[in-house]
């Protein structure tokens, strides 16, 4: 079987594992497509494009959600833009190595439709934990286990 080119778009201004994602993109042969609002340091340790799309609103989501699809990998955190890209069939994973999927990313725009509300509220306050040393460790086997599964020519398979 011919070896796949996967490519891995990142939501790249605000992505704290991109040193894990060059990682796994340097031993696998991916293409890192480094979406962003602004010009960053291109990492050395694996093939990687930078794409500076400006600072529209949601220019860098919706470049991504154009032109991820079923052998490519998605990261970030932003929920309708993970909504977007599992509609077209792309590996979503979250910078804590949670996979959004079909199944879960209803799931995922309620909670966050709920926590605004509630932030709305004044209910609620504050953001996201800070990525931990084991948040690191889960996206790192996540994202190899997804990239390894589409080189073999399947889906992964999430826990």
């Amino acid at each position: 079987m011919a070896d796949i080119a996967i490519n891995i778009y990142v939501d790249a201004d605000a992505c704290p594992v991109k040193p894990e994602i060059y990682k796994v993109a340097g031993r696998t042969g991916c293409t890192v497509l480094l979406v962003a609002n602004s010009p960053l340091r291109l990492p050395t340790e694996c093939r990687a494009e930078l794409v500076v799309v400006g600072d529209g609103f949601d220019a860098a989501d919706n470049w991504i959600a154009e032109r991820a699809g079923p052998t490519d990998v998605v990261v970030t955190a932003d929920i309708p833009l993970a909504d977007r890209c599992v509609k077209r069939g792309a590996v979503v994973i979250g910078p804590t190595g949670r996979p959004f999927t079909g199944d879960n990313i209803g799931q995922a725009l309620a909670s966050r439709a709920l926590m605004q509300d509630l932030r709305d509220m004044g209910v609620a306050g504050g953001g996201n934990a800070p990525m931990s040393q084991r948040d690191r460790s889960q996206f790192l086997q996540t994202l190899d286990q997804a990239v390894q599964a589409l080189k073999a020519g399947r889906r992964p398979k999430f826990r």
